[in-house]
């Protein structure tokens, strides 16, 4: 119990950490641009302490949850004074101010980068697309009618070897079996079984293509609906996790993260038809394990994967919610940063346009205009929120034990 509560508070203070250098990531470009930041505070609530550095103030609030970057005239409804009116963020360039606004976004997406690179030269990157990367070489095939016979750790005198006899290595990647090429463990795996007898089996190692011949046994195995079934096995697992030096880590991470970056995207586009699962489980349905999750829920699986010693579930996961909370924190509705984006070009195009026509620029645009449909979406943020924390305390998802 004692780990899984320092799962969860681990995880927690990760989440805190990225949600405060997303603000430091405002406030270190807004800095750069010669705009004024007034505060940069870590948490909300009441203040522990602060201390001011030239003309910003620095502190920590008492809940350590996120943090604020107060800039000089982030919006025309911000009170300037005469000494800040020059330095006003909304009189810089559309690029500069797009740059800050982006900024914190940014900072999630180049912790998600570390986080996974981390992963990738100590424990390895998921293999999210099924790569068939061989992880263990089995000392045996064992045949029978039950899932328990062939799962039989203990090798009988006369079970066959196939794949450790041929010379297949932990980390070998299978590209050809009986000259068909293979992209995936499931080829992989139907290749093996309609094979028999001496077959040439090609694996890419260290860089090389080597080709082993592999004396492929027909094994008895138990079918599903009951029955049995010969096939052909050799003795081998997928790998779950790829490993990588630190250059190669470099490729491999960036690959990796435009494809998580992509999946991310899938997966907000599908946000609201999964929420009425949401609902359903709240009242006693199965959880699926697809719905969304507040942070609640992300750091009570966070603590459940420290439990169970699976540090890459725990890596993994904080990288996705740093894909995730970038994404989201992009998308031009106000209040997120998005929405602040999508103001400022408005604003360009529109002056842009009213030049054409010989007219001055119309100005920043007046904030108070957009309160109702500000007013809308924060409702229904807070709504979701509420669901998704009832949900991840009353029917959590959970990994499997």
């Amino acid at each position: 119990m004692l780990v899984y509560i320092l799962g969860v508070v681990l995880f927690a203070l990760g989440i805190c950490v990225s949600v405060a250098l997303h603000e430091a990531g405002h406030m270190l470009t807004a800095k750069a641009f010669g705009m004024k930041v007034r505060r940069y505070f870590v948490g909300f609530g009441p203040t522990i302490f602060s201390f001011r550095r030239g003309e910003t103030e620095y502190g920590l609030k008492a809940i350590p949850l996120g943090g604020f970057c107060d800039i000089a005239g982030m919006t025309a409804l911000d009170e300037v004074t005469p000494d800040e009116a020059p330095r006003a963020m909304y009189r810089y360039k559309t690029w500069k101010r797009t740059v800050v606004l982006s900024a914190g976004s940014v900072t999630h997406f180049i912790l998600g980068f570390i986080v996974l690179y981390l992963m990738a030269i100590t424990m390895g990157l998921p293999n999210l697309t099924s790569k068939p990367v061989v992880s263990e070489v089995s000392e045996c095939v064992r045949g029978g009618a039950t899932a328990a016979e062939v799962n039989d750790p203990v090798c009988q005198p006369g079970d066959p070897a196939p794949a450790k006899v041929a010379g297949l290595l932990a980390g070998d990647e299978v590209v050809a079996v009986g000259g068909q090429n293979i992209t995936s463990w499931s080829q992989l795996l139907v290749a093996v079984q309609n094979s028999s007898g001496p077959t040439d089996i090609t694996v890419l190692r260290d860089g090389q293509r080597t080709t082993l011949n592999v004396d492929v046994p027909q094994v008895t195995r138990p079918v599903q609906g009951g029955g049995t079934e010969q096939v052909g096995a050799i003795g081998v697992a997928p790998a779950s996790l790829l490993p990588y030096g630190p250059v190669a880590a470099l490729g491999g991470t960036a690959v990796f993260t435009g494809d998580l970056l992509a999946e991310t995207w899938q997966r907000l586009l599908e946000f609201p038809e999964r929420i009425p699962a949401v609902v359903e489980s709240i009242f006693g349905a199965e959880r699926d394990p697809n719905t969304p999750v507040s942070v609640v829920g992300a750091s009570r699986i966070g603590g459940e994967a420290v439990e169970q010693g699976l540090w890459e579930v725990f890596l993994f996961l904080l990288a996705s919610l740093n894909f995730f909370i970038g994404i989201f924190n992009l998308l031009p509705l106000l209040p997120l940063d998005g929405g602040h984006i999508a103001v400022t070009w408005y604003e360009r195009v529109r002056d842009w346009l009213r030049k054409l026509r010989g007219k001055v620029p119309g100005g920043p645009v007046d904030y108070s205009k957009l309160n109702a449909v500000t007013a809308v979406i924060v409702v229904i943020g807070g709504a979701v929120v509420l669901l998704t924390v009832t949900a991840d305390i009353v029917n959590p998802i959970r990994l499997a034990p």
